[in-house]
């Protein structure tokens, strides 16, 4: 076997996974219309790539105002959840373990997508830029346009939003996944809370990097007591520099990034959640994470952490040796190979994605990637197994 240190199992909160490779969140925008459901079509997705040891979902709007994209799912109403049962039905009938990421997207959206057309929510009445929402222009089809201007939220919103993000968890378990994950990534809402540039609160929310944490610190908390930290994990996406204006919006790229998310962290660790996902810059020329923040987090956090970004298995394999990493999640890879984890094992091919179909559609580019080796080629090596 290849790549060995990515095939011993591992612990993660109640769970034993089999092997150390993640299939990340993905928004790959087929839910059913109307009503943002999960589909048949994605049970037969996740199933496909249940060969991971561990699964998060795509990002899955906790209601209606979360979204900022046409036709990603929710996880707040009842036909919702049922729609989710069968895609964790699916997963753990193949011996998957997945959890449920909970989203909102705070002032990432359009009034087109908003209850009653209103304003997207935010921590500050900041419009967000060099970033679009997507919206519907007519069935299947939409196009990319300018968030809206948002609204500043009061305290009784923000404490409205926290029990709305205990309710998605509770939402969650009910349907079957086996934990959560907090999106606090990507310049969403969590993220907005945490960053200096979209916070411009004066009050507990605000100002001094303990404050603007406290959002997080209290969804954590709540969360944590409804579900159990042990099946609650935290995504983040540090920046550091960028050299790339138009890609400084996925991590609201902070004065003091080390320190910032650091202490975020440590709310994670004084909580005591199962991981922690880190998700690096990865676009072409994107600026590498500094060893001393890799060296920092491992120091401060006693659970699991995840890395993504550009990982090859040598990559991957190199960062579990030298215990930066637990576990290494591959995402575009995974999406253009459902068996990644065994053309891992064996040194096998992969596919080439299909990255016009990344977003909606139906299966094209999204269930109709081929496994390896062929049906027929499998049978014989295990007749001489």
């Amino acid at each position: 076997m290849q790549h060995e240190a990515l095939f011993h199992p591992i612990n993660l909160g109640p769970y034993t996974l089999k092997n150390r490779i993640v299939f990340p969140p993905l928004t790959r925008q087929r839910s059913g219309q109307p009503g943002d459901l999960p589909t048949g079509l994605m049970a037969e997705y996740y199933q496909q790539r249940a060969g991971a040891g561990f699964m998060v979902s795509e990002g899955t709007q906790i209601e209606p105002r979360g979204q900022g994209y046409a036709w990603t799912p929710g996880i707040y109403s009842e036909a919702q959840i049922e729609g989710w049962q069968k895609v964790t039905d699916a997963v753990h009938a193949s011996g998957g373990v997945i959890f449920a990421q909970l989203w909102h997207v705070g002032r990432v959206s359009h009034t087109s997508l908003q209850p009653e057309n209103g304003a997207p929510l935010a921590p500050s009445a900041i419009q967000a830029e060099k970033v679009k929402a997507f919206i519907e222009t007519g069935p299947g089809t939409g196009t990319l346009v300018s968030p809206s201007a948002p609204r500043e939220l009061g305290i009784a919103d923000i404490q409205e939003l926290v029990e709305l993000y205990v309710q998605a968890a509770r939402n969650a378990i009910r349907a079957g996944f086996d934990g959560v994950e907090i999106h606090a990534a990507n310049g969403y809402l969590v993220n907005q809370f945490i960053s200096e540039h979209a916070n411009h609160r004066q009050d507990a929310y605000g100002g001094s990097l303990e404050n603007r944490l406290r959002f997080l610190r209290e969804i954590v908390q709540a969360v944590s007591a409804a579900v159990g930290a042990n099946r609650l994990g935290v995504r983040f996406t540090p920046l550091f520099t960028s050299t790339d204006e138009d890609r400084v919006y996925i991590g609201l790229v902070e004065s003091d990034p080390h320190t910032t998310y650091v202490e975020a962290v440590k709310v994670l660790e004084s909580a005591g959640v199962a991981y922690v996902s880190i998700a690096e810059a990865d676009w072409d020329n994107a600026p590498d994470m500094p060893e001393a923040f890799r060296r920092e987090i491992r120091r401060v956090f006693s659970g699991r952490i995840i890395y993504a970004g550009r990982y090859t298995a040598e990559r991957a394999e190199k960062m579990i040796r030298s215990n930066y990493a637990d576990l290494i999640a591959f995402g575009r890879p995974f999406v253009a190979n459902p068996d990644l984890p065994a053309r891992i094992a064996n040194g096998w091919p992969l596919n080439a994605l299909n990255a016009a179909r990344l977003y909606g559609g139906s299966e094209e580019g999204f269930t109709d990637y081929p496994v390896y080796p062929p049906a027929t080629s499998a049978m014989k090596e295990n007749t001489h197994e």
